[in-house]
């Protein structure tokens, strides 16, 4: 069987601890390049990623974006300029950079997309876990699945994983340039395109670790967004399919 070659493209903002960390858990993986775009960290998250591209040339490549900031505006100006180039890699992945997504699990996930367009690194099917959560975040995370499954009709049982496989065809027929989207609604967003087109969607179970180092990105606004979203993309399917606007 042939061995797929991917790509993981990881957003960033202020995580300069982990970045070095999780970049060099993926190196440990052959076939793997890495894409870090870094959203103008204060930090100096941007400048560790340059070091890390100088330490690994030709594998880590580093994207340092301006002006509106978001992980969705990252993903859609990263996965833009990927798929813009020659095909290049056959899987391109999604990882959030502060070591909650584990680099052993990725094989499983690009090895599932022998079967499926878009696999997710799932917490919630047999064998999936979350380590380090408070109940209360534990009950609140289930709640949020349970609420976009009922207003979008999607089938994942994790529609909020940021831990993702696509095969680089399937993604290119996504259409994220139309995406509204900033903060965490746009892994939602994405996926309810992918169901759209229609793409195979498999889910893998992962075992997800809640950050040691740096501060979460979750404020009010990103949760605001992440509870109307849904609805939103429930009433674009009254009107028009997203493949055909």
């Amino acid at each position: 069987m042939t061995v797929k070659t991917a790509l993981v493209i990881v957003p960033t903002y202020n995580e300069r601890e982990n970045l070095p960390l999780l970049v060099g858990q993926l190196m440990e993986q052959p076939n793997v390049t890495v894409l870090v775009v870094d959203d103008d960290s204060s930090d100096g998250t941007g400048v560790v990623a340059d070091g890390l591209a100088a330490g690994h040339a030709g594998r880590v490549e580093v994207m340092h974006r301006t002006g509106r900031r978001g992980l969705g505006r990252s993903y859609i100006d990263g996965i833009q300029t990927m798929l813009a180039r020659p095909v290049e890699v056959d899987v391109i992945c999604q990882m959030d950079a502060d070591l909650s997504h584990d680099p052993r699990e990725l094989p499983d996930l690009i090895a599932a997309t022998a079967r499926a367009d878009v696999v997710i690194g799932s917490r919630y099917v047999p064998g999936g876990a979350v380590v380090n959560w408070p109940r209360r975040r534990r009950l609140l995370s289930r709640f949020a699945n349970a609420y976009i499954r009922t207003v979008t009709q999607l089938n994942a049982r994790d529609c909020t994983s940021g831990f993702r496989c696509w095969r680089r065809e399937a993604l290119a027929s996504v259409p994220i340039e139309r995406f509204e989207s900033d903060g965490y609604a746009f892994l939602v967003e994405m996926l309810f395109a992918a169901a759209a087109v229609p793409l195979r969607i498999a889910e893998v179970p992962i075992t997800f670790v809640e950050r040691r180092r740096g501060e979460s990105k979750l404020t009010r606004a990103v949760l605001l967004e992440s509870v109307l979203m849904p609805w939103r993309l429930a009433l674009s399917r009254k009107t028009a399919p997203l493949s055909s606007r």
